[in-house]
């Protein structure tokens, strides 16, 4: 599948997700994007930062699997290399990530958050992004739609800061689809973070001495104290 073709495709399988979640309860939404990953995602395309460990974690097929059919023996891989992904593993839903339905325009705007935020991270990174969001969405101590959390304010200062200078409303590429596609399925690299930040640029006092989860990339990715 040539990257023309991939991205078009991709952009049916998120046409088609958004067509489901516009009626079904979230449950419902997260299976079915589960699903279409599972039967759409044929290829990769390698981004700066990517290992393949990461790559296979983030897709959920083996390792071995992953060199196997790409013919690698050894680990290393370079941005824009293509790679043929093997059929994914047995995979469980984390459970309910997202709380209350979720419209079709949420679905591209997750996307966009993710591009925004994250664009220059490997695709674990945007995976781990967009499940901060959606770990939001489920918490009591956030608002309860993903427009909501999305655009909240604290202090009169938005929560991300894409949406306070407008890089939120550039449109999203091909790897930031597939990431918001992944997150809704209900995959989680964070391991249930609710906040994220780049320690080398955030000039935020308060968010490091929340606790540290994980990190992933440039991003720090901590829960409540």
């Amino acid at each position: 599948m040539t990257k023309c073709a991939n991205k078009i495709f991709t952009k049916i399988v998120a046409a088609a997700l958004v067509v489901v979640c516009a009626a079904a309860p979230a449950a419902e939404c997260a299976q079915q994007a589960n699903t279409l990953l599972k039967n759409s995602v044929l290829t990769y395309t390698v981004h700066q930062g990517d290992t393949l460990y990461d790559i296979a974690i983030a897709h959920q097929v083996e390792l071995p699997a992953l060199m196997r059919v790409n013919n690698l023996t050894g680990s290393l891989i370079r941005p824009g290399d293509v790679l043929t992904l093997p059929p994914q593993q047995e995979y469980e839903l984390s459970g309910g990530s997202a709380a209350g339905g979720i419209s079709p325009e949420e679905v591209l705007l997750l996307a966009r958050l993710i591009y925004a935020e994250a664009r220059g991270e490997s695709f674990l990174g945007q995976v781990a992004v967009g499940a901060v969001t959606l770990n939001r969405l489920a918490s009591p101590e956030f608002p309860n739609t993903l427009t909501k959390v999305i655009y909240q304010k604290t202090n009169s200062v938005y929560q991300f800061s894409p949406v306070g200078d407008g890089s939120i409303n550039m449109e999203p590429d091909e790897q930031a689809v597939l990431a918001a596609l992944r997150a809704m399925a209900g995959y989680d690299p964070t391991g249930g973070a609710l906040f994220f930040y780049n320690p080398d640029i955030s000039g935020d006092q308060w968010i490091r001495t929340l606790p540290v989860i994980n990190k992933i990339g440039n991003h720090v990715f901590a829960t409540s104290a």
